[in-house]
Parts: structure tokens; sequence; C-alpha cells
């Protein structure tokens, strides 16, 4: 099974990871975090101000959006919002000196880690950063926390325990109440642990805490789980405004209350992007007694800034959500942490028409942006200030000499802010560089041996002599990485001797593949005209924002073209059976295409356009009635569909016979149920008293679907994989026992489908319900493709006999010969339907392009909590499976109703490795497209919410795309090999097998 081939595979998929390495370094870059910490004496006047406060409550409710708090009507599209969370609007209306609310912006990406920092510290986050909530680390920077701990203050805390790792030490041991953070289908556990421990604390008389963090999660969980418009949400935010009123009720008159929501949701209660619902977060301030704000001040309009809520009629004041880190400092009357880029908020400090207080608290603040900007500019990375520093330093020098210092020191620290943002997003512009060299020669490489070994007789020991220079190639490619490496390091920044090493292996073996194929076969016009259009206005779209908004769209129009020439070769089939074949399944495949494209979730960018089928509603994630009607059927028919296929050959039979009418039945309708228990258990159709033996039942039902598939359907296909039926005959005297072998022509083609089959299942079994209608509708498209192809071939066949001079004759040999006709002759316009099949199956199982759409259900599908790394990897196989599943499938262009014989089947390993380059190539081109693109826009207003995403998500998709040729290549039609010789190899007069074969 380890061919020639195999290793090839591997050498693109290596250079492929490289590429995708190097441009992620250079793209996706991080900050550097200064572990100095603002240790000024609280005594000194320029250090910090006095306390106001001698204790705060800061709670957050986790997804708290801008109008669940909004003094404001209810948006028209939010009806359950109403009269939810309204002590805040209350008091704000009624004690509009000791309470305010703000609309509170959070620095995307929007994940609850990035946000405990930027709440903590006053940073900003990278885009990068993102990845790094699930397995946060200890912030190693100067934060909030860091400060009350160093001044002795004790801290409680309880809730999301993302606060556990990144605080491990600070929080008091008889105060520390940590809690689940990732289970999203628990909805109140967190909140009831929350509220157990929040309230015995505020009603201490002795007060041993000085600090208490309450960070709920139920908000968020519902919002993931069911929508911000299920009425669940309305019973959520009930709970959270009791205990509101409750907390409010126990502070005293030394205590500050700041509630606030780390982040926003989207329509369908998601988030961790910068949608500008995900960046919309509420903020309230409430002082029991004492005036928080004084109803007399007169602050200039120039220092507020206001800001209106989607769908809202009026501007609100709002706030940066990092400004609270220097407020919240002051206030307690701590040092404003080392790297905070926040500006204190005002109305916090202003007195009546002087603002003597407000100034000494913002020259405060803006010195401590200063030095923090000081430390950075001698920093390691410091040089990333080149381009701003000169105008931060004019900036700093107004800030100390104007008129109007509460203009000029606010004007300095909001610019220090903004021009951070853009700096943070600069790129290294060589790590680019050398991330796209790296991924056009892999490119060029794959093209060359695609299009040579389609043209070479004796291609085996050319890919021997291939592989041996990638492998000689490599090693000569590392040590001249090396060697650059040393004299090259101090003028090139940030490039590690590993990116050279890298850089280097890549290159060299790229060049030396391209130089042994191109004597082999010239890379002419002929060959590169026979890239297909469909892929090259792909390729382009990425350059267009608009097009990558609606690349869900454009896929089922590139789809249906890429079938088009086949509809044109079925109008001229010279036999009325192909004719009716090809023109019958071609519209079969149209037709499940436009099926598919019914079904979609929606980006922000799409709206008002688009229209959520995917899940019952744009904001709730309940599965549509008519799928719930439907998806059981469709489940349990689906093999039986399958098995329709394959009795067109005969190939029904053996392996096919055993798993396509119990067992796979049986697992894809388990899976279907198992949603459909979960939407039960969510929507609480039989009552929350039946919640636990729901969630039983339906994690059993999980496990024996995958147990199924893994253990029985997998070790059947591994012990007896071909679909074939021996049948012998009695001879009468003087004759011959005649042996009949059913489905010997797809004998190759059978099994692999088995194969692939089984890793399908796996899929559905995490995909929700809509997702499960897709998959089965695409699987139905892939076969009819796959006979359309077929047949194709047949008239290819039949119309280069008609035009020998022997046409009997030639017919004859090239039904001997089929499969030299047949696989030689495959064609990457055979392979784009297949890959643009994937990426539609991708949209249309409810996601984008976009962090949001990640479909967290799928974690517990096993599990009713999160568990490493079983947990992950479902969201990974819903997330990615689709574009998986159907790349995996591409061997099937290859095998389909090819037989083994002549035994070896050299020509079918040939065109299944084409067919695997072929895909891959596609999907490289994408990500060239998509980085190529992200980099020459980098500047553009939407790098990353369109162009970065989208190449990340390019970048995974071919990762996915490489793993699934090398387990079909080297697994699938690697085992079906080794069976087929065993069957077929040592059969004596096995090139006469006339009768066995498929009838014209």
């Amino acid at each position: 099974m380890w061919s020639r081939g195999a290793q090839f595979i591997c050498w693109v998929f290596a250079v492929h990871l490289i590429g995708i390495w190097l441009f992620t370094r250079g793209f996706l870059l991080t900050r550097l975090a200064l572990s100095e910490v603002n240790s000024c004496d609280v005594s000194d006047p320029n250090c910090t101000l006095s306390p106001s406060y001698k204790r705060m409550v800061f709670l957050i409710i986790d997804a708290l959006r801008f109008d669940f708090i909004s003094p404001d009507p209810p948006l028209p599209s939010s009806p359950y919002y109403h009269n939810v969370l309204s002590l805040p609007a209350e008091l704000t209306k009624a004690q509009p000196d000791r309470s305010i609310i703000y609309y509170a912006f959070p620095d995307p990406p929007t994940t609850t880690l990035q946000r405990i920092k930027g709440i903590t510290t006053g940073s900003l986050p990278t885009f990068v950063d993102m990845g790094s909530n699930f397995g946060g680390s200890s912030i190693l920077e100067d934060s909030l926390i860091r400060q009350l701990y160093e001044a002795g203050k004790q801290i409680a805390f309880m809730g999301d325990d993302t606060w556990m790792s990144v605080f491990p030490t600070s929080f008091a041991p008889n105060m520390t109440f940590p809690y689940d953070s990732f289970n999203v289908e628990d909805l109140h556990s967190v909140d009831e642990g929350v509220i157990r421990h929040l309230l015995p604390l505020l009603r201490e008389h002795t007060k041993s805490w000085d600090f208490i963090i309450g960070h709920f999660l139920g908000v968020d969980h519902v919002g993931h789980r069911l929508g911000p418009d299920h009425p669940t949400m309305q019973a959520k935010l009930q709970q959270m405004d009791n205990v509101l009123r409750e907390t409010v009720e126990l502070l005293d008159d030394d205590t500050l209350l700041v509630l606030l929501g780390d982040h926003g949701m989207d329509r369908k209660g998601d988030h961790g992007g910068d949608g500008e619902l995900e960046t919309s977060a509420g903020l309230w301030l409430y002082s029991k007694t004492r005036p928080l704000v004084d109803p007399q001040a007169d602050i200039p309009a120039h220092l507020l800034t206001n800001r209106t809520y989607p769908g809202a009629s009026t501007a609100h004041r709002s706030v940066q959500q990092i400004d609270l880190v220097p407020s919240l400092s002051l206030l307690l009357g701590l040092p404003i942490p080392f790297n905070n880029l926040g500006t204190v908020i005002p109305e916090l400090f202003w007195t009546g028409k002087q603002a003597t207080s407000f100034e000494h608290a913002l020259r405060t603040n803006a010195a401590q942006v200063k030095r923090y900007l000081d430390a950075y500019r001698l920093s390691p990375a410091g040089s990333e200030l080149d381009s701003a520093w000169k105008d931060i330093q004019s900036a700093w020098q107004g800030a100390m000499e104007g008129q109007v210092p509460a203009l000029t020191m606010n004007m300095f620290t909001r610019y220090a802010l903004e021009a951070c943002r853009m700096l943070w997003a600069q790129f290294n512009i060589t790590l680019i560089g050398l991330g796209l060299t790296t991924l056009l020669s892999s490119s060029l490489a794959t093209f060359a041996v695609y299009d040579s070994l389609g043209r070479i007789v004796q291609w085996e020991p050319w890919l021997d002599r291939i592989a041996s220079m990638t492998l000689r190639w490599s090693g000569i490619g590392t040590v001249s990485g090396l060697v650059v490496a040393f004299p090259l390091r101090p003028y090139v920044k940030d490039v590690a001797i590993f990116d050279y090493v890298a850089f280097g292996a890549a290159i060299a073996s790229s060049f030396a593949v391209i130089k042994q194929a191109l004597p082999a076969r010239r890379l002419e016009i002929g060959s590169i005209s026979s890239i297909p259009l469909p892929l090259v206005l792909h390729t382009l779209s990425f350059m267009s924002n608009s097009y990558t908004f609606w690349e869900d769209h454009v896929i089922p129009y590139l789809l249906l073209t890429s079938i088009a020439p086949f509809v044109l070769t079925g109008f001229t089939a010279p036999t009325p059976r192909l004719r009716t074949r090809i023109l019958f399944f071609s519209s079969l495949f149209a037709v499940c295409v436009r099926l598919i494209a019914i079904s979609t979730v929606c980006r922000e960018e799409q709206q008002p356009y688009c229209h959520v089928t995917f899940f019952s509603g744009s904001t709730i994630t309940t599965p549509p009635g008519l799928i719930l009607a439907i998806v059981v059927p469709i489940a349990f028919g689906l093999p039986s569909a399958i098995r329709q296929y394959l009795k067109i050959s005969k190939s029904d039979q053996g392996l096919a016979n055993i798993l396509l009418p119990t067992i796979f039945p049986s697992v894809l309708t388990s899976s279907s149920f198992v949603w459909i228990l979960e939407w039960m258990e969510s929507s609480e159709v039989l009552g929350p008293s039946c919640s636990g033996a729901l969630r039983l039942t339906r994690t059993t039902l999980a496990w024996l679907s995958i147990g199924t598939i893994l253990v029985v359907a997998l070790t059947l296909w591994w012990l007896i994989p071909l679909c074939i039926k021996v049948e012998t005959s009695e001879p009468a005297a003087n004759e011959r026992r005649e042996v009949t072998i059913i489905g010997f022509a797809n004998a190759l083609g059978s099994p692999y489908l088995i194969f692939w089959l089984i890793f399908f299942s796996l899929v559905f079994t995490t995909t929700q319900l809509a997702g499960q209608v897709i998959l089965a509708l695409a699987t139905v498209a892939l076969l009819s493709f796959l006979e359309v192809v077929d047949s194709v071939r047949d008239v290819r066949a039949l119309n280069l006999a008609f035009s020998s001079s022997k046409p009997s004759e030639f017919l004859a040999q090239s039904q001997e010969t089929r499969s030299t006709l047949s696989t030689v002759g495959l064609r990457f316009s055979e392979v784009t339907p297949i890959a643009l099949l994937a990426l539609q199956v991708f949209f249309g199982t409810g996601h984008q392009a976009v962090i949001s759409t990640i479909q967290w259900k799928s974690a517990f599908i096993l599990t009713s909590s999160l568990t490493y790394p079983l947990s992950p990897l479902l969201v990974i196989l819903n997330s990615l499976g689709p574009v998986f599943v159907f790349a995996l499938a591409v061997p099937l262009i290859a095998t389909w109703n090819t037989p083994p014989l002549p035994y070896p089947p050299s020509t079918a390993q040939n065109a299944t490795l084409r067919a695997c380059l072929g895909i891959s190539l596609y999907f490289t081109s994408l990500l060239l497209g998509s980085a190529i693109s992200s980099a020459w826009l980098r500047r553009h207003l939407m790098v990353w919410k369109v162009f970065a995403p989208r190449f990340m998500l390019a970048a995974l998709c071919l990762v996915a795309v490489d793993v699934a040729v090398i387990v079909g290549y080297v697994i699938g039609f690697g085992r079906i090999s080794v069976a087929v010789g065993r069957v077929f190899g040592s059969m004596p007069g096995a090139n006469d097998a006339a009768k066995a074969r498929k009838s014209q």
C-alpha cells in the first residue's frame, strides 16, 4: 500500500503545510506582551487617585448585548427581550446620578478568553489570539487582577473557569468557585453556582472580600444552543434580572456594582468575529447611595461618543470596553495596569463645570500609556512602532503643551489606541512572500506530475525517480536553508531558523520535481488550457469582497456550469442508451445541486437579502419542521438508493449485500434520532423532567452509531472489501467448469464506495438534521455524476472506434482494455465537480467562512460535558467533515465501473493518483487565490472581516483535502488493490473475462 504514489502525495501534503505555516506566521501576527508591572507608589498623586470605593462587585453576563438592557423599546425582531433585565433601565431613569448605561465596544475577536484579557489588562487582542480561547494560559501582562493582588485585596471568584486558566493563583482559595465553561448543553449549572456563592458573600457583615467576580454563562449558552429569540432566553434573562435585584438590595455604600457583557451575539446566538452584533455589548455601573456621576457635569461633546445600535432609531452613549480598566483602577485607588490602552470614562470623574478631577485622572492615564509605548519601543518588537512613532511623539507633545488638557490628553490616548490597532495588524512581508512562493512552487510541481502521469506509458519507474529526487533534494534544501539562515538573520527580522530550513527543503524539492517532470512532457499551452473555467473564476473571485460574501450562492452556478460539457456530450451520444443515461443522471445531479443550494445560513454581510433555511429562523437554532418530518425516511432510505446505483453494474454483492441492507440504515437512522432527541431536549417537548433520560438516550445512540461504523463496518471492509459474487456452473461431459464473477465490471469502484460510506456515516452522525438531508442529496449527486462520467467515457470510446479504419476491431480492443481508455484519459474537468460539490456541501450543512457559524452542539454528541480531545475532534468533523468526505470520494472517478483485469490494475492506480492530485490542485489554487488576495488587500477595510477568515478556511480545507486523499489512496485504494490481487492475480487466463464484463 505504501507505493511511490503514496510517498508523493505525502510530500505534497508536507509542502502545503510548510507554505501555510510560513504565510500564516507572516499574515496572522501576535503582538508582544510586556511583562512590566505598574508598581508606582499609590501615595504619589501621579500614580493614582484617592479611592472612591472600597469594594467592587464585577458581574459578567456572557454575551449580554446592548439591547438587553437599553431603556429604548425592544427591537421588533427580538420579541422575548421586553421587560427583561429591566432593573438597569429603571435605575438609570430613576437615579441618574447613581446609575449609568453604556454601549461598550469589545475589540474582536469576540471570544471569551480575549475579552477577559481586554477587560482586565486594557490591551488589544490580535486576530490569531482567537485560537487560544480553547487552551488559555496565564496572562503575563499587568492587569487589574494583578494590581488588586499586589495591593493585598481579597478577590472572590465564581463562574466561568476560563478565569482560572489566566489567573490561576490570584483568587482567595476559600472564595473561588469555578465551573465548566464549554458545556453549552448546560444552561443553568454555572448560573446557579454563581448565585449560590455570590449572595451569601454579599450578605456578610464583616466583608471578607474586596472584589467579587461573578461570570454567568447561561445567556451565552442559550444563544449558542437555541438562539436569542427562543422562549428559554426570556426565562434566563428574567433569572438574571432577579439576581441583579437581589444584588442591588445587598450592596452597601462603599461598593460599586459593574455589570457587563464580555461580547455580544449575532442573530442566531453565536459570536467570535467582528460583526456589529458581536461587538455590541452592554455595560452598567451602579452605586447604591453615593453619587456615581454628577448630574450637573458640563462635559464637552467632543469627549462623549455615541453609537447607534443595529436596528435602533437613536444613538446611545458608547465607550470602548477597555476603557473600564483605567476607570475602575482609579476608582479603587489602584495604579493603572502597565499595558493599558483604554481611556478613563469622563462621567465617572467630572465634577460640575470643573474638569480638575477628570484632568487629573486623564493625566495619570496618559502618562501610563506613554510609559507603555516607550517600553514597547525599546522591546524586541519595537520596530513595529516605526511608522507611527513620529506622530505618537507629536501627539504626546501636544498633550503636554495644550491649552485644554482634557482635550489634548484625550486626543493622545485615543490616537495611541487607534495607532496600535493599526500597528498590530502589521504583516511580515518576508514570511508572506516565502509562504506564497512555497505554495506556488508546490502547485507547479504537482501540476507537472499530474500532467505527465497522463502521458507516460512507463509511469511507475518514472515516479520512482520523482520520489527519490524529492527525498534527496529535500535534504539539500534543508542544508542550504541552514547555511543561508545565519548570515541573513541579523538583516531579516522575525524569520526563524526553522523557517529558512522548511522553505529551503520545500523549494528545492519542488524545483527538482518540476525539472524531472518537464523532459517527460513540457507544460504546453494545451495542457494549461485544460484547467476548467470554473476553477479560474473561483480563484479570482477572492479578490472581491462581494463575491466572497456570496460564495455560497456563487458555487452552485459554477457547479452547474462544470457539468455543462457532459450534458453537451449526452446530446451527441451515438446510441440512445448512452444519450438517455447521460441526460437523466445529469438532470438528477442538477436537481440535487439546486436542492442543496436552498439550505443556507446567512453571514452578517448578506443581510437583508438572505434568509436562513438551515434552521427554522434567523435567530432560532432548531431544525425546520419539514426537516424533522423527512430526515428519518431519508436516512433510512439512502442506503437503498446507493444499492440501486450498484445494481446497475451488478455490484450489490459481497460486502455491499451485508452492509447496505442492515448496518448503514441502522447507523444513519440512529444518527438522525440523536439530533431529534437533542431537539426534543432543547425545546423541552416532553418537559424538563425528561431531560436526563433524553440526554442518556441520545448519547447512547451516538456511541452505538459511531461504534458500529468503526468496529463492525470498518472491520468487515478490511477483511472482505470486495463486492463480488462468484458463481460456478456444473460442466457437461468433456467441458470445462465455467466461472462467472458477478460485479466484476465495478470490482474496484464498489468496495471503495463502501469504504467511503464508512467515513460518510461518521460525518453524518456529527451533522445536524438539515445537514443530514444535504449530505444525502449530495451523495445522490455524487453517484449520478459518476454514472455520467462513466457514460461519457463510453461515448469517447465509441467515437474513437468509429473514427478508426477498422471500427469493429478497435471496439473489440477497447472492450478488452476498457480500464486503459477510461482511466488514463481522466480529465481535470471530471475532478472539478467533486471539488465544487465538497464546498457546496460545506455551505449547505450550515457553515460559512466566519467563526460564528461553528456548530458547537456537535462537541456534545458523545458526552454531556467538554471532553478533550473528543469534543474538539467532533467539532472539526462537523465543520470540515463535508469537505473531507467528498474529497475522499475523488478516487471513485478513476475506479467507478473499472474492472481489475488485466492485473495488476496499473492504469486504475495511475488514474486514482491523478484524481487525488487533481482535487489537491483545485484546493491549492483556492488557497493561493485567497492568500494572494489577503496579502494584496491587507490594508483593506474588510481584511479581518472577509479576507483573513476566508484564507483560514481555505487553509483548513486544503489540509482536510490532503488528509482525505492520503487516506483514500493509501488505505482505501491500497487495501482494495491487495484484495483484488488475492482474487484475480493468479487466475489462469485472467485476461479472458468477456462473460463477466458489463454489457454495453
